[in-house]
């Protein structure tokens, strides 16, 4: 039933990105190419539903069109025309304000930005002084009103989901939080918070024991305060436990912790190979997919209801092959 429930979601309306038009191969840039990302258009892209943003061309420059970088101060840059110095500062800020009160609108899981980017880059952005001499400490204009906008929102770019782990974290949040947009609009009240909570117990576990405390303790006592607060403070706990990148050591706890579930039905010699696959895993010698195969193997073979419905063992589509590079 779980797995069918996956199924469904994932063949359903899909996770709603925004991501930077020439990611996708639109021909926006400044010289009128495009920077496609593979796995972002043909693998992701399969599971997820693009909302397209050019700031440049959406705040009515051209394409191609002259070239810009950030220059002053690092904390509130100036967009300026390479050559002819022309600041596109105010143009740039005033629509980036305008266009996410219209994304709000959208219902955005997340957001891609095209990295290095005086518009989109969302750190490291390069800045220049007043000779010329540029310093990797700036955020692009638009990435900068937008992440101020929706700071709960899971944010990347291309360039740093070429990382396997931040690759897996990213796309984890995203349809986690997709998960949990969908239980409030259910409406389904304290009963649905519960079963979310219950399923996604050992994802949270894998990314903050803290955190992970904290949300059981609030789910234990929802019945003592209104439920727009209990629901409005669960999900900022959510955003931020999936902040925090799941660990090999993270993981190896939760995986352990998954074993003691089958002390009665495992050998000797079952229990051993375990425990060995799990040190591997913790000393990065074997991916993540090979301890959590063998466990889903036990979970199915015992039927174990309550593991069977952790999101933790399929917290996204198996097809992205995510757990095998982490």
């Amino acid at each position: 039933m779980v797995e069918e429930d996956r199924a469904a979601s994932v063949a359903g309306e899909r996770v709603r990105l925004g991501i930077s038009s020439c990611l996708l191969g639109n021909e926006v840039r400044f010289d009128g190419g495009h920077r496609q990302d593979r796995f972002l258009t043909d693998t992701l892209g399969r599971y997820v539903k693009y909302v397209s943003v050019c700031p440049e061309v959406e705040c009515g420059l051209g394409v191609p069109r002259e070239a810009m970088r950030l220059v002053g101060d690092p904390v509130r840059p100036r967009l300026v025309t390479v050559r002819s110095g022309k600041d596109h500062t105010g143009r740039m800020t005033g629509w980036a304000r305008e266009r996410v009160v219209e994304l709000e609108k959208e219902d955005l899981c997340g957001f891609i930005f095209k990295s290095r980017s005086p518009s989109s880059g969302m750190e490291r952005v390069k800045v220049y002084n007043d000779r010329g001499v540029p310093f990797p400490r700036g955020v692009g204009i638009f990435a900068a009103v937008f992440m101020e906008h929706f700071p709960l929102l899971p944010v990347e770019e291309e360039g740093r989901l070429h990382d396997p782990a931040l690759r897996e974290n990213f796309i984890e949040r995203i349809f986690t939080l997709k998960r949990w947009r969908e239980i409030l609009s259910a409406g389904e009240g304290r009963g649905g918070l519960v079963s979310f909570h219950t399923r996604h117990k050992l994802l949270l576990l894998s990314h903050s024991p803290k955190h992970y405390r904290e949300m059981g303790h609030l789910v234990g006592r929802a019945g003592e305060s209104p439920l727009e607060n209990v629901l409005a403070r669960y999900g900022s706990l959510l955003t931020e436990a999936m902040r925090f990148k799941a660990t090999p050591a993270k993981h190896s706890n939760v995986l352990e912790h998954m074993m003691g579930y089958f002390k009665k039905e495992l050998s000797g010699d079952e229990k051993q190979e375990l425990v060995h696959i799990i040190a591997l895993f913790r000393k990065s010698h074997v991916p993540l997919i090979v301890p959590v195969t063998l466990l889903n193997h036990y979970v199915r073979k015992y039927e174990r209801e309550y593991l069977m419905e952790q999101y933790y063992l399929n917290p996204h589509p198996v097809e992205l092959h995510l757990r095998n590079h982490v």
